[in-house]
């Protein structure tokens, strides 16, 4: 029986993720903050994998990573998923130290503790899927916190997948565009949803990359509107 931990599954991408991956010889481990809305997930998903275990715990805090790995336990995963993620979207000189250290938390640490965690006790043919962004190659103006934790998140993944590989695990890192979820009601501003990917194209590329054969490895998928970005 295969064990996947995906984080962030509470709505958006994580959930379209799990969505698509749920097959019956899976246990889904799915992660996520919002209580109500994860038990929604679970549910979707729950008639189509062999288990569900939810776990709920705040990334933001190295505390509730521990917590997380320790609710995961010892048997070894086959598919980390890092996809949980905060954005704060404001001039630099407005960053509070708390948002910076929240994002940090979230989009840096969270990763680093997991895959270091998990990584080691792999099987061959595991794979670990970090959902990144177009913001880890470009930085745009008012996202300079929410860029500056994409652009280490990929060197540390690409560093990371040079290390894995005499180990046959393959790293996988997915670059969407602006995609249409919740995220964006919470974020000030006229955003035009029409040009945002769906949740389910990012997970759609999730599994074409994990479909592929063991030793194949797609390293990079970036997903874009075709109109063009925002």
């Amino acid at each position: 029986m295969k064990r996947y931990l995906i984080t962030g599954t509470s709505r958006g991408i994580g959930r379209a993720i799990a969505q698509r991956l749920a097959t019956p010889d899976i246990t889904l481990l799915l992660h996520g903050r919002d209580t109500v809305a994860l038990a929604e997930t679970c549910k979707a998903v729950k008639p189509r994998c062999f288990n569900v275990v939810s776990l709920i715990h705040d990334l933001a805090k190295a505390s509730g990573v521990s917590d997380l790995i320790a609710s995961v336990g010892n048997d070894p995963l086959d598919l980390l998923v890092n996809n949980a993620g905060i954005a704060v979207v404001k001039p630099f000189g407005e960053i509070t130290m708390v948002e910076w250290e929240q994002t940090l938390g979230v989009n840096i640490t969270a990763p680093f503790m997991l895959i270091q965690r998990f990584a080691p006790q792999m099987p061959p043919g595991s794979s670990i899927v970090n959902i990144l962004s177009v913001a880890a190659k470009t930085g745009y103006a008012g996202w300079s916190a929410y860029c500056m934790s994409k652009f280490a998140l990929e060197g540390f993944s690409q560093s990371v997948r040079e290390e894995l590989r005499d180990h046959r695990i393959r790293m996988i890192n997915i670059y969407p565009s602006a995609t249409n979820t919740d995220i964006w009601n919470h974020l000030g501003g006229d955003w035009p949803r029409d040009k945002m990917i769906p949740a389910h194209e990012v997970a759609s590329a999730v599994a074409y990359a994990l479909a592929q054969p063991p030793d194949v490895l797609i390293e990079n998928i970036t997903l874009g509107n075709l109109s063009g970005r925002l």
